[in-house]
């Protein structure tokens, strides 16, 4: 696939603006929204995006960086799983302070957010002490995020403890959305003003992308990437009335917008520098696209793909009929089919083939960057997804079909003790 997008660009564009934000203060909280590490939607949808381009972005920072990871009680509690991963938010928290260590990132400590002595999170806790990892814990503020008198005052911001840091950027990231990036941003502010320290706020989202168009289609993936969250993309009006220019965002980063100003401006005692949701973001992810249509041709795509998973999590009775309603809207608004994936039609020919030789099995079809199109089928010794990664293998490696590349005795071997001693 043709690349459409210049990751050292935007590295470079991105980097140059942060530090040109936090001249302004002497300190700024930079909430990062989004995967830190492994951002494979932003790759899917921007060829030539390196997936992890914000944790290579914050080791060229890292001389003024340090990092604070979020995570809410309730998630580790109920052992919400990240989707991608399949591993659950306490585990993902360990896992991207492993990361950040390997990058030479320092981690100057996790925050327990809206903490109520839960007993899983106890637990959690005491792990991550016991491996000399700070953890402060935030409680639940009354009135929250509506009576902004409450909120920034000593029974309000001033309950949950102010984390000492010693450099002038703060990344404030976590595990997933819900995790209180916002409010431990906004309560370091209230502290910081109390100890007398000039402080900022900005906001680091990749998706939607502000200086593109409303209803591109790298906007819509965003919102497909989103549906069961229901997310909305929106023409910043504030931004509009303001500078009279047109910038996109969704509609949860609107909606809070003025809180946000009000609770900011009652910190600092003065007006807001930010008169818009797009005036908090530090995103400039657009600037790196370098094709166009390249970007339009791989969003769609990204569309459609969403759209299956959907489908597949509706039967599966993981999302309900809205969620998928939604999906179908979205796929109707960019005018897509399901068959304009080019692999949709020879895999669904491949499993129709497989029925009439009276094999009922999963079929698989992928296309290659030459155009080729692989299939592979399930059975008893392995899924379709592996049988079609070994065929395209033989594919490009010029190995005739009926050669084996793992011995049937190996294979064999692993399923017996899958089944019959791990008993899977």
């Amino acid at each position: 696939m043709k690349n459409g997008f210049n990751p050292q660009k935007y590295i470079d564009e991105q980097s140059k603006f942060i530090l040109e934000r936090v001249n302004n203060y002497d300190k700024l909280y930079l909430e990062f929204g989004g995967k830190l590490i492994g951002d494979k939607h932003a790759k899917r949808v921007l060829p030539g995006f390196d997936e992890d381009a914000k944790i290579k972005l914050l080791q060229k920072l890292k001389d003024k960086a340090e990092i604070i990871i979020c995570v809410y009680a309730g998630d580790i509690e109920r052992n919400k799983v990240r989707g991608d991963f399949g591993i659950t938010y306490d585990m993902d928290v360990l896992r991207l302070i492993d990361d950040l260590r390997i990058y030479g990132l320092g981690v100057n400590s996790v925050v327990i957010t809206r903490y109520n002595n839960q007993p899983a999170t106890t637990v959690f806790i005491n792990k991550l002490e016991r491996r000399n990892i700070k953890v402060y814990t935030h409680v639940a503020i009354e009135g929250y995020p509506a009576d902004v008198d409450a909120i920034v005052s000593e029974r309000g911001y001033g309950i949950n403890p102010y984390i000492p840091t010693t450099k002038p950027i703060v990344v404030v990231t976590a595990p997933g959305p819900g995790s209180g990036k916002l409010a431990t941003c906004l309560n370091q502010l209230y502290h910081e003003y109390n100890h007398g320290k000039s402080a900022g706020y900005s906001k680091f989202e990749t998706f939607p992308v502000w200086n593109v168009p409303l209803k591109h289609p790298l906007n819509i993936a965003y919102e497909a990437a989103t549906v069961d969250l229901k997310d909305v993309n929106m023409i910043d009006s504030f931004h509009f009335e303001e500078y009279n220019q047109i910038s996109v965002n969704y509609n949860r980063d609107l909606e809070m917008f003025p809180v946000v100003k009000r609770i900011i401006e009652k910190i600092t005692g003065k007006e807001s520098v930010y008169q818009s949701p797009t005036d908090m973001g530090v995103n400039r992810v657009g600037f790196g696209i370098t094709d166009d249509a390249v970007v339009v041709e791989a969003s769609k795509q990204e569309i459609i793909r969403r759209y299956f998973t959907t489908a597949c999590e509706f039967k599966k009775g993981l999302v309900d009929e809205e969620v998928l309603t939604r999906m179908k809207v979205i796929m109707e608004e960019v005018d897509l089919k399901q068959d304009d994936r080019v692999p949709v039609i020879p895999a669904r020919e491949y499993a129709v083939k497989l029925k009439s030789f009276k094999e009922v099995s999963s079929a698989i079809a992928f296309e290659l960057l030459d155009g080729t199109i692989i299939t592979g089928k399930g059975s008893d010794l392995m899924d379709c997804c592996a049988a079609a990664i070994l065929n395209a293998i033989k594919y490009l490696a010029g190995i005739a079909d009926e050669i084996y590349l793992l011995s049937p005795l190996i294979l064999n071997t692993i399923q017996d003790l899958k089944e019959k001693t791990l008993g899977n």
